[in-house]
């Protein structure tokens, strides 16, 4: 199986996604399409995932993020899977005909979510940091969400997601140190965020498993075995 994975800055590598994927034993490329003007063809694989951003999905100002919509708009039409997180899925909604905006609320934290289908996508609590939100394209349907913004949703072959399934310890503690004027602003405790995160390690990292399992087999309907040759 062959794996792109879309990274927007220097803080926010893809953790346990690619754990994950290293255990699928996949070859995996990631691409900082922020750095690189020149963008891989999407059906040179067998699955696209887009990590989160600082930037917002709706911000056209930032060279990347046209770079990355008609990227992910061939992915999809040229039926190759796409994997959403954060950024990523309000990218993906956005260029599906959702819509991407700021939202009156933010969301920091370890969060339950309330799901219609946890055998996909379990109620957590799962990692949110985030400004804006979006809403679900056309045909899409919606799997989870909370009081402040849909948090899952499956369109095609597709799974896009608002919360961090892919944080690790040591990625949350570069996100503290690079963005801690957002949690102060926020009124977010960054000690508490931390220790929180170390102690449900092992628990998200299983649930993270399952989660990237299930997308594989019941959504892009991949097997790392099967997947098709390019």
């Amino acid at each position: 199986m062959r794996a792109l994975i879309l990274q927007h800055e220097e803080p926010t590598p893809p953790g346990y996604l690619a754990e994950w994927l290293d255990g699928q034993k996949a070859e995996v490329d990631v691409f900082r399409i922020d750095l690189d003007g020149k963008v891989p063809e999407a059906r040179d694989y067998d699955m696209i995932a887009s990590l989160g951003s600082e930037f917002a999905a709706f911000d056209d100002s930032k060279p990347f993020i046209p770079r990355e919509a008609t990227l992910l708009r061939d992915a999809v039409a040229a039926d190759v899977p796409v994997l959403g997180l954060c950024f990523g899925g309000q990218l993906l909604a956005r260029v599906l005909g959702g819509k991407s905006f700021r939202s009156e609320h933010s969301e920091i934290g370890w969060l339950p979510v309330r799901t219609e289908d946890p055998d996909l996508v379990s109620e957590g609590p799962w990692f949110n940091w985030h400004f804006d939100s979006f809403t679900l394209p056309p045909g899409a349907k919606l799997i989870a969400k909370t009081d402040v913004a849909p948090q899952a949703y499956v369109i095609g072959r597709s799974l896009g997601l608002q919360f961090h399934p892919e944080v690790t310890p040591e990625i949350m503690e570069s996100w503290v140190n690079a963005y801690r004027h957002e949690l102060d602003g926020d009124g977010v405790d960054p000690d508490a965020l931390l220790e929180e995160t170390h102690r449900l390690a092992p628990e998200v990292r299983r649930r993270s498993d399952r989660l990237f399992n299930r997308f594989l087999s019941s959504v892009a309907r991949l097997s790392p075995e099967g997947a098709r040759g390019r």
